[in-house]
């Protein structure tokens, strides 16, 4: 049977239909948004899988090139791997739906949106993540949802529901807002240097949105739910666990607080050997895991005492207290642009490269019509950045932290007609204990003002964390790894002096209130601003100019009844353009070339090549010419590309020539001046006149040069 409802949300109606498609599946939910839609699917395997100590979630978001009517490219004609975009809408719904499932299910879980329908006016990202909820909901798998989402963005001052991809485009704030009946679990999002308290009255709007929506899934359980399957808790009592903690638990409360990320790590592990040694006797081979178990609960606890009742952290530092901080650009002698940022034990050396037109990416997905990209910023991860080994390559988290300092850094960057350089970051994770994308932030800034990108202002980003009980909580300022690990919440938050640019949150626990959230981000303000006093002092005093190996770049405009002869048939004048001056050579249809030489003296050949096209030979200017061909009355020389004039034998020189062989030569270069054009437009050059100016009858008054 077929089941429905209907959710008011914006400017449209969401449906969500079950029943009809999919019907294998555990759940399954056809999503609707006016021309949009998405199939969001659920399954889970019939037996545990043994051994896990997390949810085996499986997100796998994916778009479909005929939902916009469109035939994918490349040789195979269909969808590949997928697109970043894909990967950051997985993390979209993983984030708020993996902690709501219970630790205690251990079946394989597979969730499948998938975009079937594409209007390229609403986007189906948030379709997509209140479909997969959905599905989850309805299906037989235990789950402590639902969770709805809903974008919000700022236009013009006004705070829209849902809005268009039009309306994004325009907008001030745009940001993701994910949570539960209960509170806000999730935020992710970009701005242009917006307030804290614009951010804070955006996610109220979407609170309320929320609550709506998941009353809806909850409605449509109510109709067409499966009864959920039971979950198996075996109780195991462990006859030495109070024996152990009270061991282990005064020896620990010293270790956890051993200053230094190894250190501490280091002492935690010697405690849990003297421990093993000390009940080696009374344990069983099967204890051993349960021992590993005790310990996590035993820091777990250690440490969220001790910040609740002392606001005392493990590193020594209070609550609002700053790492230690150093900043160094420059670090590299042959790129285009770098810094190397170091906050504690976290460091990122981000490069800048500076590229051409032809760098861009292309951007070629449903949401409309091919597009192309300036600015790239990518995160790397290596397994050495924690003491460890490990699979090197590009994972989803790495783009995900790429996507968030991406977002934070491009508000700030000039726009392309100012800046016509293609701009790739890379940012190095060398050391980590927590923060490594807001560190990212941080250098990518630092390696832009490096390279000699007029970036409008410094950008830096901070993480801030929760330690929360029932009676009371407290927000940490730049968290380590393991606050994060231990904590309730990690939100990220990036920006100017001005305001916000980028931020993201994510919640363990079951909401955050608006009071939490208005405490982190002024928390957060407080502790951007220390940051970006310390990056500053670092930019100040090595301003300079654009790096030496840096693409040089010329910029000018031509009438668009010359493009065509810029190009040539098939490109050939272009193309030849390119090859003899050694720059690259754009030019679009409003006229604009883009000239980018490997240095100045290539860029500015190019230049007097194009402009040779474009200008009408002057009288009186003198040019440097070619000899094209040497005939008995004179020579031909070309003065410029495409443009011939001949130098009569009598033009050579104030004394009589015999051959112009005797003063000329094919391919030679020569200075002339340009003396008539005559009714037939014919062009009469002097030799004589360009090299000795002062005997000519005009002299050298007001005389240009090309």
């Amino acid at each position: 049977m077929i089941h429905s409802v209907t959710i008011p949300m914006g400017s449209g109606e969401l449906i969500l239909e079950t029943g009809k498609m999919a019907k294998q599946a555990n759940g399954a939910v056809f999503a609707r948004y006016e021309g949009s839609a998405v199939l969001a699917t659920v399954c889970c395997s019939d037996k545990p899988v043994e051994g896990l100590d997390y949810v085996p979630l499986q997100v796998e978001y994916n778009e479909k090139y005929y939902a916009a009517g469109k035939i994918p490219g490349g040789f195979l004609k269909r969808e590949g791997r997928p697109k970043d975009k894909e990967i950051l809408v997985c993390r979209l719904i993983d984030r708020p739906m993996r902690p709501l499932f219970h630790k205690a299910f251990k079946r394989d879980i597979q969730v499948v949106p998938t975009v079937v329908s594409a209007d390229q006016i609403n986007p189906p990202d948030i379709i997509a993540m209140v479909a997969a909820s959905a599905a989850v909901v309805i299906s037989d798998i235990p789950f402590e949802g639902p969770v709805a989402a809903v974008r919000i963005s700022s236009v013009d001052g006004e705070l829209i529901v849902n809005p268009t991809f039009d309306q994004i485009a325009r907008s001030e704030l745009d940001i993701v807002v994910a949570g539960t009946s209960e509170g806000i679990t999730m935020v992710e999002g970009g701005a242009k240097e917006v307030a804290e308290e614009r951010m804070l009255e955006a996610i109220a709007l979407a609170e309320v949105e929320i609550k709506k929506i998941c009353a809806a899934q909850l409605e449509l359980r109510e109709k067409a739910g499966k009864e959920k399957l039971p979950l198996v808790e075996v109780e195991e009592v462990f006859a030495l666990e109070d024996e152990i903690k009270s061991f282990a638990t005064p020896k620990l409360e010293e270790a956890c607080f051993v200053l230094g990320k190894f250190e501490r790590y280091a002492a935690i592990k010697a405690v849990k050997e003297e421990t093993l040694k000390a009940f080696e006797e009374k344990l069983e081979e099967e204890d051993y895991g349960k021992v590993d178990k005790i310990f996590e609960e035993l820091e777990y606890t250690i440490v969220r005492s001790s910040i609740l009742k002392n606001g005392k952290r493990t590193d020594g530092r209070s609550v609002e207290d700053i790492r230690p901080i150093s900043c160094e650009i420059r670090v590299l002698p042959r790129t285009h642009g770098s810094a190397l940022f170091t906050r504690g034990e976290t460091q990122a050396l981000a490069v800048t490269t500076l590229g051409t037109v032809s760098d861009e990416k292309i951007v070629d997905d449903i949401d409309g019509d091919k597009s192309y990209e300036n600015f790239m910023l990518h995160y790397n991860f290596p397994p050495f950045s924690v003491g460890e080994t490990g699979r090197m390559g590009t994972g989803r988290r790495e783009i995900g932290h790429g996507h968030l300092a991406q977002r934070a850094i491009e508000g700030v960057l000039p726009k392309k007609e100012d800046f016509p350089y293609t701009v790739r970051v890379v940012s190095e994770i060398l050391e980590s204990n927590g923060s490594s994308s807001m560190a990212t932030v941080c250098g990518s800034s630092l390696s832009l003002q490096s390279a000699g990108v007029p970036i409008k202002k410094p950008v830096a980003g901070i993480a801030m964390g929760l330690i929360s009980s029932p009676e009371k909580t407290v927000v940490l300022s730049d968290i380590l790894g393991e606050e994060d690990h231990l904590g309730d919440m990690d939100f990220k938050v990036a920006g100017t002096e001005d305001g916000i640019t980028a931020f993201q949150m994510d919640i363990k626990i079951s909401g955050v209130s608006q009071e939490i959230m208005a405490t982190a981000l002024s928390q957060a303000k407080k502790g951007r601003m220390h940051i970006l006093g310390i990056m500053n002092e670092t930019i100040s005093s090595h301003q300079g100019n654009m790096s030496e190996y840096a693409p040089k770049i010329i910029t000018l405009k031509v009438d668009e009844d010359k493009i065509g002869a810029v190009i040539g048939p098939g490109g050939k004048v272009i193309k030849g353009i390119s090859e003899r001056s050694g720059a690259s050579i754009n030019i679009d249809d409003s006229g604009l070339v883009t000239i980018f030489g490997r240095d100045q003296a290539s860029a500015e050949a190019g230049e007097a090549m194009v402009r040779g096209i474009v200008e009408e030979p002057e009288i009186g200017t003198i040019y440097q010419g070619t000899v094209k061909r040497i005939m008995d009355f004179g020579a031909f020389v070309e003065i410029l590309p495409g443009k011939e004039g001949l130098v009569h034998i009598s033009k050579l020189s104030r004394e009589r020539v015999n051959s112009v062989s005797d003063v000329l030569k094919v391919d030679q270069e020569i200075p002339v001046k340009l003396i008539e054009i005559d009714r037939m437009g014919r062009i009469n050059l002097s030799y004589i006149d360009a090299i000795d100016p002062d005997k000519s009858n005009s002299g050298n008054q007001g005389q240009k040069r090309r």
